[in-house]
């Protein structure tokens, strides 16, 4: 039998399957085993320890998705503080100045003007 990939999840079906099959193995009087992975303390210790670890899990997923929130606020509080700034140098510097061109704005003067294009005749 090949060994099972661990690097993905269990479906949360084949997880319930199992814990339904952990209740009613808790049912079956006189059960005892040599396999030390399926002995009742091994089953028990799995057990408490995979929810552990899935509490665990939610917590730091709660934690991360506030960590997340936060960080994407700062970025836009960041973005926006520096659209004000470059306001606040074309309104002090104006459009074409080279205080503007360092914050990463372009020159007025630097913009190609527009040109008016020639129609061409229709041909018949």
């Amino acid at each position: 039998m090949p060994s099972p990939d661990t690097n993905r999840r269990l479906t949360p079906a084949v997880l319930n399957q199992d814990v339904d099959a952990f209740n009613g193995y808790r049912t079956i009087v006189g059960y005892s085993t040599k396999r030390f992975n399926a002995t009742p303390e091994a089953l028990q210790q799995a057990y408490q320890s995979m929810l552990a670890q899935q509490q665990a899990e939610t917590e730091k997923l709660a934690l991360y998705r506030a960590a997340s929130d936060a960080a994407r606020l700062a970025e836009w509080e960041f973005h926006n503080a520096v659209l004000a700034m470059k306001e606040v140098v074309k309104g002090q510097f104006g459009s074409d100045s080279n205080e503007a061109q360092s914050v990463g704005l372009k020159k007025k003067s630097d913009r190609k003007r527009p040109t008016r294009q020639k129609v061409a005749p229709i041909a018949s």
